[in-house]
């Protein structure tokens, strides 16, 4: 009797004792926590919890005494995989796994799947339906931190919460914030599809460096981005310092693309004593091809100014390369109706040319062009932020052309040149500035030689002409100022000269040079004997002179 209640002791005891184990296993189901810096990685070849292997886990860290029997059932029977790649997955503090098929990554974890990587402070995983499920964790001020960074290949996107199903590749976003080209898009809902487009409601784009508060930004209503080609959207308003302006579009896209492509510009926005607050320098860029390309920008002013520019940069390979812009300014200033009202209207053109010395050997073109009206400088925002472009009074321009025909020694170049005097509006212009040459030539040489050189054979002449057309006037009386006070001149001058031998011994070079000048007006002078003074009069038409010598 003894002995048997001694045994039914040591069953009651070896049953507590059991019962106990097995309550406290079912509570701390897997621990493995480690130290920052010191990270516990478990591999797994799917999220289903019933393969994972024995080999990803160490014994001293998982001992199969502390497992309960339900936990990591083995199963002979083969299963199909559910997932194509291995899922990774490690955190800095602990990885507990719980009932359901959850594991939960405490501090710093990071999934793995593929090219896609997400981390963050808090991350749930469901083994069962391959889900996973990220947040931030809140500090003792309130802030969260570590909240999710998800990057499907290169693309990285932020956010505050997020779902995602490894099978399916969709998720759900809270307070998403992408970088594309160069600017961010962000939104408080987004939806991300099977094909890596995502889809928000809400969302803003802007270009502004502060993304999570954009001083400036364009409002979407709803919107379609695809990483790293292009955001569609639907009706959008432009929204500056929290208040929307008057500025709306009903649909649009931005193209994102690091190779050559057209996109618009977002503007930049400030305010100008004289004009108001202003958004400039927004526009679109058109990239026409691999030769040349278009920039379209422009600026409005809350007092009515505004301007608009076009500029285009253009390069065909061992031909020519250049670049051209052409702005066109209106400046009011004042209040309308009152007698410090002034409307200003102005324009400047900037051109630079080159052409490739191998494009033609016999012939150059080039053009060095800064015209612009005289107050235009003062009335442009750029300038006024620019010292040396606003003190610098002076501006040059030169257009030149060159031909060359070496078959017959003739060569021809001619330029085009402004100067002009901003600070009193002065414009000297020369149009054209012609030169012509032709090589020595001797006119009674016979084509085909016979018997001795005859001695007219030895005659020979050049040509050099100059033509000059020239006039001093004010800017804003450039276009009409008539011929009749431009100053023409044009200058022939012919040497003529032969070689001939006297005696074998003696070189005579007997030579003729004649010279005449064109002009259209010339200046008749008189004496006036009653106001005892001399009287000029200018009359157009043609005139000649010419002078020769032996």
């Amino acid at each position: 009797m003894a002995s048997f209640k001694k045994t039914t002791y040591l069953l009651l005891f070896l049953f507590f004792v059991g019962f106990f184990f097995s309550l406290y296993a079912e509570t701390q189901r897997v621990r493995g926590k480690r130290s920052r810096g010191n990270r516990t990685e478990l591999r797994t070849d799917s999220l289903a919890a019933d393969s994972l292997k024995n080999d990803s886990l160490t014994v001293d860290s998982l001992g199969l005494d502390s497992i309960g029997a339900d936990s990591l059932a083995l199963d002979t029977t083969p299963k199909k995989e559910p997932l194509d790649a291995p899922v990774i997955y490690e955190a800095a503090d602990s990885i507990v796994f719980t009932k359901g098929g959850f594991a939960h990554l405490y501090g710093d974890g990071k999934v793995n799947y593929q090219n896609i990587e997400l981390t963050s402070e808090l991350i749930t995983m469901n083994m069962d339906s391959s889900t996973v499920y990220a947040r931030g964790v809140a500090d003792t001020t309130g802030v969260e931190q570590g909240t999710p960074i998800f990057k499907d290949g290169e693309t990285p996107y932020e956010s505050k919460t997020m779902r995602y199903n490894f099978k399916t590749k969709k998720g759900f976003i809270n307070s998403i914030v992408t970088q594309q080209g160069e600017g961010y898009v962000t939104s408080e809902n987004a939806k991300k599809g099977a094909d890596d487009e995502i889809y928000m409601t809400q969302g803003k784009y802007t270009t502004c460096d502060n993304k999570e508060h954009p001083h400036f930004y364009l409002k979407l209503s709803m919107a379609k981005v695809r990483p790293k080609k292009d955001v569609v959207f639907g009706p959008a308003q432009l929204v500056v310092e929290d208040v929307p302006l008057p500025i709306a579009v009903p649909f649009g896209f931005f193209p994102f693309s690091s190779s050559y492509s057209s996109g618009f510009i977002m503007p930049t926005y400030g305010d100008e004593m004289n004009r108001g607050f202003y958004l400039r320098d927004g526009g679109y860029y058109f990239a026409i091809n691999d030769k040349v390309d278009l920039k379209v920008l422009g600026e409005i002013y809350t007092k009515g100014s505004w301007g608009l520019s076009a500029a285009s940069n253009y390069n065909k390979r061992y031909k020519y390369s250049g670049y051209f812009n052409a702005s066109y300014l209106v400046t009011k200033t004042g209040e309308k109706n009152m007698p410090d009202y002034a409307v200003s209207k102005d324009f400047r053109i900037q051109w630079s040319h080159r052409q490739d010395s191998k494009a033609s050997p016999n012939s150059s073109f080039s053009a060095s062009v800064n015209f612009a009206t005289s107050s235009y400088d003062r009335s442009s925002l750029s300038s006024l932020y620019d010292p040396s472009a606003y003190s610098n009074n002076t501006k040059a321009s030169s257009i030149s052309y060159s031909r060359n025909f070496p078959e017959i020694g003739l060569n021809i170049s001619s330029t085009f040149n402004i100067t002009q005097n901003t600070r009193d509006s002065s414009v000297n212009m020369t149009l054209p500035d012609l030169n012509i040459s032709l090589s020595r030539i001797y006119p009674f040489k016979r084509k085909k030689a016979a018997g001795d050189e005859r001695w007219y054979e030895k005659i020979s002449f050049q040509y050099t002409g100059a033509l000059t057309n020239s006039v001093d006037t004010k800017d804003n009386l450039l276009f009409k100022t008539p011929f009749s006070q431009w100053k023409t001149g044009m200058k022939h001058t012919i040497p003529v000269e032969a070689t001939f031998n006297l005696f074998k011994y003696i070189n005579i070079t007997p030579s003729f040079n004649y010279t005449e000048r064109w002009y259209t007006r010339k200046v008749m002078q008189s004496y006036d004997q009653r106001a005892q003074e001399v009287v000029k009069d200018t009359v157009n038409g043609f005139n000649r002179v010419y002078d020769y010598n032996m």
